[in-house]
């Protein structure tokens, strides 16, 4: 049972004589959370801050859970804030807890459970000593692996123990207890549950219902209190193992979660996680838009034909996309020397080391290759994105509306073409765009609140997108981005012995950007 007591601060209570003159009344932690949780409800205060878009799904279930005082389960794909939902509830628990100073299971004063600490008791009465635990001391985490062991998690007998004190193994007191008895009156949270060995979730059928537990031959009646939350992933029950029936049978609440519903919400999520020196993000402007490219990449992965959608795509690759797109601009001006900058739509190429490792492909993708299949969910990005903002070059074709694109392609088919490189100093970098008729009048005329060099930024994504659309030719070199005619470039496997040094100190990559 839980202790409460009316302040937060840490009381200077030391002796069990105290507390009980102090008034402290005993409730569970489920009790303790579910009162906790009702006040928050009614003053207005964040449940789970920094958690976005649960608001009207995940959260409110998690809510009707903890007002039912039951123990739930988090089922959801990988990257999904689950264990991040679990720890935050400690936020609900009390700021500090009394507890029998020298006992084993953060026995409650009032109600002492282990041997030790009723023997403590039983000794000293109100001259016990009582000691203070804080919420955040009272998070317990274990991560299920198949290697994990009855002893581990409810406890063991210690021959070591037994010796030290000269106890014979009919002594209660040889007992090692495991983490979860060592969890009594706190939070415990068990993640990747299908990964425990079904023989090794039997052992938790009597501490979920009756609250007991056996360790070799000791059956000893222990009423833990403990507020159980377990994590899961679907494809976990199919591919490494599964959930028991019966201890499914004793866990009250599973909670579906789900990635970001949306764009925004997603970029909430990068923009709060991602690791950013302070340093940095003074010296980059980046562009709103920048962010939801690298967003609309996860988006494009969990649709795409090659990813294997039963593991999912975690939140994770687009805050480390997000990191490896900045630092792709740190990396140009510390080799340009410049002071300050802006993120480029050519460096969102540099960010498939961060996808790779990140999603797991399906047959077909695997013939692809990783880095081929990365690159493709770029550009599958920047075409999805490209029509938010400019008129789709699909209805260009069909002579629905006017063609703002035609001076670009027109001078892209007199023969002319660029190269846009990655370390290309801002002066060369708006010089190589300036020269493209028409592509300014582009940008000002659907984005006229642009400017700076946010200006370029869209100039660039302009010349993306109509690559993305099969309007203009585009060759990844291994220093940038080579844009041409369309017919040009499949007509040309090389350039021109005098074109620019560039080709004769690079090879060229000769992959081609369109579909597979």
């Amino acid at each position: 049972m839980q202790q409460h007591h009316p302040s937060n601060s840490r009381p200077e209570i030391r002796t069990l004589g105290e507390l009980k003159s102090s008034g402290y009344r005993s409730r569970s932690i489920k009790d303790e959370m579910r009162e906790n949780l009702v006040m928050r409800l009614q003053t207005g205060v964040p449940v789970f801050p920094g958690i976005f878009g649960y608001d009207e799904t995940v959260i409110p279930d998690m809510e009707r859970a903890i007002l039912s005082r039951h123990n739930m389960i988090l089922l959801g794909l990988r990257g999904q804030a689950k264990t991040r939902m679990a720890r935050s509830l400690v936020n609900l628990l009390d700021e500090w807890m009394p507890v029998v100073d020298g006992g084993d299971l953060n026995d409650d004063p009032l109600a002492p459970l282990s041997r030790t600490a009723c023997d403590l008791v039983a000794e000293m009465g109100d001259a016990t000593p009582v000691t203070w635990v804080h919420r955040d001391d009272r998070y317990a985490e274990k991560l299920a692996t198949p290697d994990v062991s009855v002893a581990d998690l409810i406890g063991d007998v210690d021959p070591i123990k037994a010796a030290n004190l000269r106890l014979s193994y009919a002594d209660e007191r040889v007992i090692h207890y495991g983490i979860i008895p060592r969890s009594n009156r706190c939070l415990f949270v068990l993640n990747e549950l299908p990964d425990l060995q079904a023989r090794i979730q039997v052992s938790l059928f009597n501490i979920l219902q009756e609250g007991d537990i056996q360790i070799r031959g000791f059956k000893i009646r222990l009423p833990l209190d403990i507020a159980f939350v377990f994590t899961a992933n679907p494809e976990d029950y199919t591919n490494r193992g599964s959930i028991v029936t019966p201890l499914k049978d004793r866990i009250e609440s599973q909670i579906l979660t789900h990635y970001p519903k949306s764009i925004s919400i997603s970029r909430n999520i990068t923009l709060q996680e991602a690791r950013i020196s302070p340093s940095v993000a003074s010296r980059l402007l980046v562009p709103v838009e920048a962010v939801d490219l690298v967003e609309q990449i996860a988006v494009s992965a969990r649709e795409s034909e090659y990813v294997d959608p039963k593991s999912g795509v975690s939140a994770r690759l687009t805050i480390s996309a997000y990191e490896t797109l900045l630092s792709a601009a740190e990396l140009r001006l510390l080799k340009s020397g410049e002071e300050k900058g802006c993120v480029r739509v050519g460096d969102l190429w540099s960010v498939s080391p961060a996808i790779t490792g990140k999603i797991e492909l399906v047959y077909e993708g695997e013939q692809e290759g990783p880095a081929l299949v990365a690159q493709n969910l770029i550009g599958k990005a920047i075409r999805a994105q490209f029509v938010v903002y400019f008129p789709s070059p699909e209805e260009l074709k069909r002579g629905k509306v006017e063609n703002p694109y035609e001076p670009v392609v027109k001078w892209f088919g007199a023969g002319n073409r660029i190269d846009i490189l990655h370390h290309a100093p801002e002066k060369t970098y708006k010089e190589t765009l300036d020269q493209i008729p028409g592509l300014k009048k582009v940008v000002g005329r659907y984005l006229p609140k642009a400017e700076g060099n946010a200006v370029y930024f869209w100039m660039e994504f302009v010349l993306h997108g109509l690559a993305e659309f099969s309007m203009l030719g585009r060759q990844h070199l291994h220093g940038g981005v080579h844009f041409q005619d369309l017919m040009s470039g499949l007509l040309q496997n090389r350039p021109d012995e005098d074109d620019d040094d560039l080709w004769d100190e690079e090879e060229e990559d000769n992959e081609d950007d369109g579909p597979f």
